[in-house]
Parts: structure tokens; C-alpha cells; sequence
């Protein structure tokens, strides 16, 4: 390609070369066909069943008495053979592997996880399509007229946040800043959050409220998808096709890569991080009380702080639907029968369960799970005591068993805290 581009066209094909880590497998070790650990890419593309790898060490060149070994280093591996992950999800794992370390550990596993990316980002696009109406066209380039609701003016800030972070990471070739901005404004911002709270809007909402939320819902689609598209250019070509837009724009490929917006809102993203702090947990605890999303709660909040006051009731109806509360009200003295949940010093979270839950029943599998966690904590322990632990054990696993401990004792006192506002039912 050099010579070619000096001796046809006079000048250099490109001037800068990326070079990438290599890639080992998910245990560090250099792909070798003795060790039945080599990937090939088309494999992982399409998928292939462990028989059929098998079959391959048989066509290679491989000595037959290596054979045996490679089986039995790809049964290790490769139980259940490798999933058919695609090839999005490939480009997208490998540009999310590099960071500043010399090796890919590359695991099917994440691989497979991103393939699950995949689905959620068509389904979500398609789920968010259904609320447009067939007849009119849209732009990105929006300007905000006051119309939007806070919620539109939160995703927006988001998106301009995740733009700025792509358009850096490119500019540096930090490619695994690239795809964690894409997966976090995806998966955390647009799908988590923004969808559930769009979905009232669109029940109950005006006409001018409805026409706010599309705009904004096309806008986020539309960057997203093309902010996405140097690692997943097949999904995202598919979508873009299928999005009402106003341009002629023959193909996501040739369409002008989003550059940095002036959405940016930072009061309304600390404004709606206070809010999703308070949601988290109330789920957390609807969880600890094995409390389904169907069954609606009610929540009474109690807040000293006005600041904290004001927040939660601008952002009260979204609350609920992230939340999964059936009313929240703001109150000075709750009713009985409530799990305290504390948001902060000066706010708490009132959640009632009187009613919901059978409280003897909850206890029985409360003091279970405890049980089963105090062994955890007391195995830890102790072998975390032994006096050769500093040293014959891996660092690795010391952070992990520490992590753990720490995980488990916190959810022991959660446990502990439940059963005593069960007992009080």
C-alpha cells in the first residue's frame, strides 16, 4: 500500500500506524495449537460447537500426541463450544480490551456479553420507534425551545457527555474510553432510565409534551447510533436505516461522525443523580423484601433539608416510575408499618410494607440467607488470620476476598435491619 501510494498517487496512504496489545486467552497465555487455546475470529463470528473443534485439531498439522492435550484444553475452555457472538460484538470487545497494557486477555465470555449489547440496543430502538407516529420527519440538529421537560433536558446533557468523551478518546486512540462512554449512555442513560420515564409521558402526556419527548427520543437515537457505529457499523447501519429522518442520508457509514453539542447541563445532572440515589434504594430494598415490580409501593419521604425537599418533589413522578411506587408523598409524620430508608442525613425514604408482604414468612427467609452469610464472613475470617496469608496468597485474591467481606457484612446488617422492621409489623 506504501509503494503504491508513492509510486501511483505521489504520497503516503496514511501517516500514522495503531498499534495493538496482543491478544492472549482469558487465562494470559499465548494462543498455541499444543495448548487448544487458539480463537479464531471467524469462530467467535459464527460460533462453533466444541465437536467441531475438536475436528479442526484433526486437520491441522498438529503432532497426534499434542491432540489429547489440546481436547482437554479446549473442553476447559470451551465446555459448551463458542457462542455465535457476531461480528459488532467481536470489533466491539477487542476496541473495549484496549488500554494501556501490553496484552488481550480475550474471554468468550465478554465477548458474548457484548452480544447481548447487541440485542438490547435493537430492542430498545425498536421499542422507542413504536412511539413515533409513521408521518413526521426529524433533524438533530435540536435547539432547545422550553418545551422539553427535565427529564429531556437530563438525557441530553448525558449525550453530550457521552460525544465529548468519543470525540476524546478518538483524538487520543483511547478506544476503551470510546466504547465505555457508548455502553454507559446506552445501557445506563438511555435504556435504564429515559425510556421508563418517557413511557407515562407518552400514556398521559399533551400533545406538546408527547412532540417534546419524540424530538428528544430521535435526537438520542440518532447520535447514539452513530457515535457507535466505527465498532458496530452492521446494527447500527440497520437502525439508522429505519429512524424518521428529514435528511437524505444514503448510509450511517457516510453520515458526519456527531461533533461536541452545547447540552451540557450540570444543575439538572446533579439534580436527577440525587434523585436516582433515592430510587436505587428503594429498589435495593424492594429487593431485600422480595418485593416483585409488579407489586407497587407506597413511599413516604421525610426531609429535613428544603434543597433535598425541592428536588425529590420536581422529580417525584419519575421517581416513582424508576422506583416502581404506586404514590410518593412528602410528609412530616409517616404511618406505621414502613421500612426507614436512609438517602441522606437529612433525608429518609419511608417504604410501606404493611400489607404486601407476609412478615413471618420474610423473616424465615431473611434469617436464612443471614445464616448462609455468617458462614461466608466467618470462612473469610479466618483464613484471612492464618499466618501465612499475607504471604502465600496471591494479591489478587486477597483484594477479592476483602471485597467480599466487606460485601458480605454489609449485607448482613441490611439483613439484620430488615428483620427487626419485619418484626414490628
Amino acid at each position: 500500500m506504501v509503494f503504491f501510494g508513492q509510486k501511483l498517487l505521489g504520497k503516503l496512504p496514511f501517516k500514522e500506524v495503531y498499534l495493538h496489545p496482543m491478544v492472549r486467552d482469558a487465562h494470559g497465555r499465548k494462543m498455541s495449537k499444543s495448548l487448544g487455546n487458539v480463537i479464531d475470529p471467524m469462530d467467535v463470528i459464527r460460533g462453533i460447537t466444541l465437536e467441531d473443534l475438536h475436528n479442526l485439531l484433526h486437520d491441522s498439522n498438529l503432532d497426534p500426541r499434542e491432540i489429547e492435550k489440546a481436547k482437554a484444553g479446549q473442553k476447559q475452555d470451551f465446555p459448551n463450544g463458542i457462542p455465535e457472538c457476531g461480528s459488532d460484538a467481536l470489533r466491539f470487545a477487542l476496541c473495549a480490551y484496549i488500554t494501556q497494557a501490553r496484552d488481550i486477555n480475550l474471554d468468550i465470555n465478554r465477548v458474548q456479553g457484548y452480544r447481548f449489547f447487541c440485542n438490547k440496543l435493537w430492542n430498545a430502538t425498536k421499542f422507542a420507534l413504536m412511539y413515533f407516529t409513521g408521518e413526521e420527519r426529524y433533524s438533530s440538529d435540536l435547539a432547545l425551545n422550553g418545551s422539553e421537560n427535565n427529564m429531556d433536558l437530563w438525557v441530553l446533557s448525558r449525550l453530550a457527555v457521552a460525544i465529548e468523551a468519543c470525540n476524546s478518546g478518538f483524538a487520543q486512540y483511547d478506544f476503551a474510553a470510546v466504547t465505555t462512554a457508548c455502553y454507559s449512555f446506552w445501557l445506563y442513560d438511555l435504556c435504564d432510565v429515559y425510556l421508563e420515564c418517557v413511557k407515562p409521558i407518552f400514556q398521559n402526556g399533551s400533545d406538546k409534551q408527547k412532540a417534546a419527548a419524540r424530538r428528544t427520543l430521535f435526537v438520542c437515537l440518532d447520535y447514539g447510533l452513530r457515535i457507535l457505529s466505527p465498532f458496530m457499523p452492521f446494527i447500527t447501519e440497520e437502525l439508522f436505516q429505519r429512524l424518521p429522518r428529514v435528511d437524505g442520508t444514503p448510509s450511517i457509514c457516510v453520515a458526519a461522525y456527531p461533533e461536541n453539542v452545547s447540552w451540557r447541563n450540570d444543575i439538572v445532572e446533579k439534580e436527577v443523580e440525587f434523585m436516582q440515589k433515592a430510587a436505587r434504594i428503594i429498589r435495593s430494598a424492594r429487593s431485600d423484601y422480595n418485593l416483585p415490580n409488579k407489586v407497587k409501593t407506597e413511599t413516604f419521604i421525610v426531609c429535613t433539608d428544603e434543597q433535598s425537599n425541592a428536588i425529590l418533589k420536581k422529580y417525584a413522578s419519575d421517581l416513582a416510575t424508576i422506583a416502581y411506587c404506586s404514590k410518593i408523598e412528602f410528609v412530616t409524620q409517616p404511618p406505621t408499618g414502613c421500612a426507614i430508608l436512609t438517602v441522606s442525613a437529612q433525608c429518609e425514604v419511608h417504604l410501606l410494607l404493611k400489607g404486601l408482604i407476609e412478615s413471618e414468612k420474610e423473616i424465615t427467609k431473611l434469617q436464612k440467607r443471614k445464616d448462609q452469610l455468617e458462614q461466608t464472613v466467618s470462612k473469610l475470617k479466618q483464613a484471612m488470620q492464618s499466618a501465612d496469608y499475607a504471604t502465600k496468597v496471591p494479591a489478587e485474591v486477597q483484594t477479592a476476598n476483602t471485597e467480599k467481606l466487606q460485601q458480605s457484612e454489609g449485607e448482613v446488617q441490611r439483613i439484620i435491619t430488615a428483620i427487626e422492621t419485619l418484626k414490628l409489623m
